[in-house]
């Protein structure tokens, strides 16, 4: 039924193409059964009044063919330009006249061309119950279009395609086949039709026709075949499945049974499927590569035995267990224990033994190194036993340490030392806004406001990185982390920078700051260094594309965003743009001029005690001062607590060594 609706659309819309112009005199119409058809028309600007009055006759000359009825073919008109409008629904009108004086009393809509908004209009409301849509009928619709779709098209036509309706798009003049392609249905040979001009569009048409009003008599007959039937100009005949044969009758079918006719090589079972055969053997057997023959089954290599662990042969049906090295057979002879070494107490390890099947290792206790014997350990306290150097404090790890700094205090890359806020480390990634709206002299003060944040920063190899991207109706690198390492580097690449213009898609560039920006392969740290994140955006108007899904994924990922705005912007979106909390990261002014400004401020949150120039005087009586000066004074006390502990066994590791010598 499917395979037939889709040929019935097929035909409709090539149909139409074929009989554009009504022929003299009473003619048949093809009785193709129930059909909801809908036209979907373009009358953006770019059709003119001669062209559009070509569509109208298009359409006609296609109705005039159908067999028009509430209970056969019913048709509905929609136009669409930068908006869409119903002509007229599927349950408006019954008659052929009626339909034919609609269509010429259409006024076209001359604007822009946003096929995608069409085809969710389609989709949502022309093929509704209330605008007359039958269930169990198929839904056709012809998209006739001569321009490129100023909108997206191809994510709503699969989806109109996903709930059944069959989509033909005939492009005319300046149509792009590749949105033709991504509106309609496969295959795209019947279903996506392009014209020089409109005066050809009824080109297509004869070439349907007969696929149109033919009489399939598999479909229309009751041919009365068992399996299949095949269709032929005026007749059919029958046809079986493969592994089985037409009989006499010319349509019932009889299964070839190879078996029986004893055309095989089986050495012992025979089993028959229609035109096939497979061989099987007798019980104690099992069937061999070849698939004829067979060979005695050998119960360990088949798994058919109780054993724990290997499983003898000894003949056909006959085996014995045995157990791998370091097991030894239990008295049920079938299962298997290990030796254990270490619960025997046949080991030499000094403090921890570890047993494996027959045998053991030596280890040691936490805080403790086995030693080149394998056997006995020393103590591994490092941070009392070396020189660590740090500069804060020496975290113990197991035949190890690492340092440690305090809270905002980065760690610097030796390891040991601790950065101030000036030398705080971060990956920096600069997106600006490059549309149209910003124009060159502004874009001139960008890349200006681009070098004063650069000029706050320690910049180097192994210090903060800086990249930069344009982004406007599309995005670009314009440099990665790890092109430039100094200062005068990146200014001169920032000056170097041309303009883009177009538009304005802050999503796209939000996507691909995330995905390629924050890359290894773009210089980025690896996220296991903890080194900051930072990302800035700079824009001046609304992003015409979605900015939550990325601007939300991207601080989940752990970037810092900041979200700079002037003249048009939205403060929604930077908002929304901008890490919590949202005032220390949201900046927005009305004019470019003042940018120099918030460069200046940006700086505050960077380094908020560098730039306050002072440090702040808490008053030491009031009540939560207190309780954080206690919390510190703890938090000291258990430290020192902790190092007295380690040296305490330090010194009774060494007399216990001292005592052992005498």
């Amino acid at each position: 039924m499917k395979m037939r609706t889709l040929s019935v659309l097929v035909l409709l819309t090539l149909a139409v193409l074929t009989t554009a112009r009504p022929k003299a005199g009473a003619e048949q119409k093809c009785k193709s059964g129930p059909v909801d058809l809908v036209f979907l028309i373009d009358s953006s600007r770019s059709v003119r009044p001669h062209e559009f009055e070509t569509m109208r006759k298009f359409m006609i000359d296609i109705l005039d063919t159908l067999d028009i009825g509430l209970d056969t073919t019913r048709v509905g008109v929609v136009q669409y330009s930068s908006q869409v409008r119903s002509e007229f629904s599927l349950k408006t009108h019954s008659k052929l006249e009626n339909m034919v004086k609609a269509i010429n009393e259409i006024i076209p809509l001359a604007q822009g061309t946003m096929t995608g908004l069409a085809i969710r209009y389609l989709m949502n409301e022309a093929f509704s119950p209330e605008q007359g849509d039958r269930p169990e009928v198929p839904n056709v619709a012809v998209i006739v279009t001569d321009g490129r779709p100023q909108d997206r098209v191809a994510e709503v036509a699969a989806e109109a395609r996903e709930k059944g309706i069959e989509i033909f798009a005939v492009g005319v003049a300046r149509a792009d086949m590749t949105s033709l392609r991504a509106m309609a249905s496969p295959p795209f040979e019947d279903h996506v039709f392009l014209v020089e001009r409109f005066d050809l569009i009824y080109q297509f048409g004869l070439q349907f026709q007969n696929k149109l009003c033919g009489l399939d008599l598999c479909v229309e007959s009751d041919h009365g075949c068992e399996h299949l039937c095949e269709s032929s100009p005026g007749s059919y005949h029958c046809l079986c499945l493969p592994g089985y044969t037409l009989n006499d009758d010319g349509k019932t079918c009889t299964a070839i049974d190879l078996c029986a006719e004893g055309k095989h090589n089986c050495e012992q079972i025979c089993i028959s499927s229609p035109g096939s055969l497979t061989c099987d053997c007798n019980q104690g057997y099992h069937l061999n590569e070849d698939k004829k023959t067979c060979s005695a089954i050998n119960l360990c290599a088949e798994g058919k035995h109780d054993c724990g662990q290997v499983c003898v042969n000894m003949g056909p049906a006959i085996f014995t267990c045995d157990c791998s090295e370091g097991y030894r057979l239990n008295e049920d002879e079938k299962t298997c224990s290990a030796i254990d070494l270490c619960a025997e107490g046949k080991h030499d390890c000094e403090q921890m033994c570890i047993s494996t099947p027959g045998a053991f290792t030596c280890d040691c206790n936490k805080g403790f190194k086995l030693n080149d014997d394998k056997k006995t350990c020393t103590n591994m306290d490092m941070c009392n036993t070396v020189a660590h150097g740090c500069e804060h404090q020496c975290v113990n790890t197991p035949g190890s340490f690492h340092c440690i700094c305090p809270e905002g205090q980065p760690l610097q890359d030796d390891g040991k030392s601790c950065g101030t806020c000036k030398s705080a480390v971060i990956d920096l990634v600069l997106l600006i806004d490059g549309s149209k709206s910003v124009r060159p002299q502004n874009f001139e003060l960008v890349k200006k406001f681009v070098n004063q944040v650069v000029d706050t920063l320690d910049l180097s190899a192994h210090g903060t990185r800086v990249g930069l991207v344009q982004y406007s109706s599309r995005v670009r690198t314009e440099f990665p982390l790890n092109k430039y390492h100094t200062a005068e580097e990146i200014k001169a690449a920032v000056m170097k920078v041309e303009y883009m213009e177009k538009g304005t898609m802050t999503g796209l560039a939000l996507k691909h700051m995330l995905e390629n920006s924050f890359s290894e392969a773009e210089g980025a740290r690896p996220a296991s260094r903890n080194i900051p994140r930072v990302g800035l955006v700079f824009t001046d108007g609304r992003s015409q594309d979605d900015i939550s899904e990325y601007a939300k994924k991207a601080k989940e990922a752990g970037i810092t965003m900041y979200a700079v705005g002037v003249g048009k912007a939205v403060e929604e979106e930077l908002r929304e743009i901008a890490s919590e909390p949202v005032e220390k990261h949201f900046y927005y002014t009305t004019d470019f001029s003042a940018i120099s400004t918030i460069a200046e401020n940006l700086k505050l949150n960077v380094c908020p005690a560098e730039s306050q120039g002072e440090i702040e005087v808490k008053d030491p009586c009031a009540c939560e001062n207190l309780v954080e000066f206690q919390q510190a004074t703890m938090s000291s006390l258990q430290q020192l607590t902790q190092k007295l502990t380690s040296m305490a066994a330090r010194l009774e590791q060494l007399e216990n060594q001292l005592l052992s010598r005498k």
